[in-house]
């Protein structure tokens, strides 16, 4: 039972490793670690001078150096055509294979009032956040099922030997995509729609497990990100209003790297969710829902976890509604504190 429980679920030594938004945050500190495991990477970023600077630093956190290959595209993933771009290009650099795992970190957040949130910014965070998984994901896994001619002989001789590991879609969601409050109306619904695709594609792959044996599995996950120290995190602190930042307080923040760790931890033993704090793990197990929940006992005390968490969320919600309340009584109705 323990090789059973020990088996690394996300083995990445000599395979291929796809990220977006890899060149600062939880996309570089990710594509260091797994480079570290003998991955090889291909990170994906608008800023040509921020993906070469990553791209050296990645290279420096090689296992492997002499066989581990690093590359990086220029790309805007908010679109489909750049986002079919970005595979076949990823596919045509590792000899006609496309990447055995793609992990979405790229996206933005645009925390403010509904009422005062320019009203084009709510498309942003859609086409930013739940567009460029939609586009990377139906491209990626497009990908896997009609493999280019070099592959499928590839796949054909491997069939006859040994069993592949499995395929790997990892998209990157939120506290909010649990559970949102004031402030967060632009981005939350951007990232509740990822857990929301993410379930969805989960059950669609048992259809290709089973009519598509030839194939590796293909297994669909999403991170949960805490908080984190970075310049993204400071951009968005520069638009949040004094509402939202009170209702944050609290917030356990951690450092990309730690982040990072046991996101990569959290994939390897397997689960589909992936939460990176407590906080996050609680919450989302009280609204798992049709969510894949790991096995018995895993499944087991999440459900206990839900239901304890269940009731705490009353009075979080109560607390926190009691707090916008006196905060615009206090302060009026703008989200900031009245100057004296």
């Amino acid at each position: 039972m323990g090789s059973i429980l020990s088996k690394n679920e996300l083995p990445v030594d000599g395979r291929t490793v796809l990220i977006t938004g890899g060149s600062k945050g939880l996309g570089l500190a990710a594509a260091q670690q797994l480079a570290a495991k003998g991955a090889n990477l291909i990170i994906v970023a608008r800023g040509q001078e921020s993906l070469s600077t990553a791209l050296k630093s990645i290279q420096e956190h090689a296992r492997n150096p002499e066989t581990q290959r690093f590359h990086s595209i220029r790309a805007d993933t908010t679109t489909a055509a750049e986002c079919k771009r970005v595979v076949t290009e990823a596919t045509e650099w590792n000899n006609g294979h496309a990447p055995d795992i793609v992990w979405y970190c790229s996206g933005s957040a645009h925390p403010t009032l509904f009422a005062d949130t320019p009203i084009e910014k709510f498309q942003t965070m859609m086409d930013s956040n739940y567009f460029s998984c939609v586009y990377m994901a139906h491209a990626t896994l497009n990908a896997w099922l009609h493999p280019s001619a070099k592959a499928s002989i590839t796949q054909e001789a491997d069939t006859k030997t040994a069993h592949k590991p499995a395929r790997h879609i990892i998209f990157t969601g939120s506290f909010v995509s649990f559970y949102s409050f004031a402030g967060f109306t632009p981005y939350a619904p951007s990232k509740a729609a990822i857990r929301s695709l993410s379930d969805s594609l989960s059950q669609e792959m048992n259809l290709y497990a089973t009519s598509r044996p030839e194939l590796p599995r293909m297994r669909i996950h999403t991170v949960f990100p805490a908080t984190m120290h970075t310049q993204s995190c400071a951009d968005e602190d520069a638009v949040k209003s004094d509402l939202t930042k009170s209702l944050e307080e609290g917030d356990q923040i951690l450092e990309p790297d730690e982040c990072a760790r046991r996101a990569i931890a959290g994939l390897e033993s397997g689960e589909e969710l992936v939460a990176t704090s407590l906080i996050i793990r609680a919450v989302m197990a009280s609204v798992l829902g049709g969510a894949v929940r790991g096995g018995f006992w895993k499944g087991l005390a999440n459900t206990v976890l839900g239901w304890i968490t269940a009731v705490v969320m009353v009075f979080i919600r109560w607390e926190m509604d009691t707090k916008v309340r006196k905060w615009g009584k206090e302060h009026g109705p703008s989200g900031y504190r009245k100057q004296d």
